[in-house]
């Protein structure tokens, strides 16, 4: 599938999401579209080193990540802890 496309995303958010298909904007699809897009871009930068655009733009993904990340595990640590989990992410 093509990255970032509208069938990709409903499947992302269909598999992550806690409220089904329809359900965008809770931290765990969020965390799980933000992942994906962190992969690409790292994927994207081993082949361009120079494109420092490109890296300040996943820079900024990982910190929206890391705090999306830190919100959920001051409400729920266990939702954090299945997160951390399900998406192989380490702190």
């Amino acid at each position: 599938m093509d990255y970032l496309s509208p069938e990709y995303k409903k499947e992302i958010f269909a598999k992550h999401s806690k409220g089904g298909e329809g359900d965008t904007g809770s931290p765990e699809a969020q965390i799980a579209l933000f992942t994906k897009r962190i992969a690409h871009l790292t994927e994207h930068l081993k082949q361009n080193k120079k494109d420092h655009a490109s890296r300040l733009g996943l820079m900024k993904l990982v910190g929206k990540r890391r705090s999306m990340l830190d919100y959920v595990a001051k409400k729920d640590i266990n939702r954090y802890r299945a997160i951390i989990k399900e998406l192989g992410i380490r702190k």
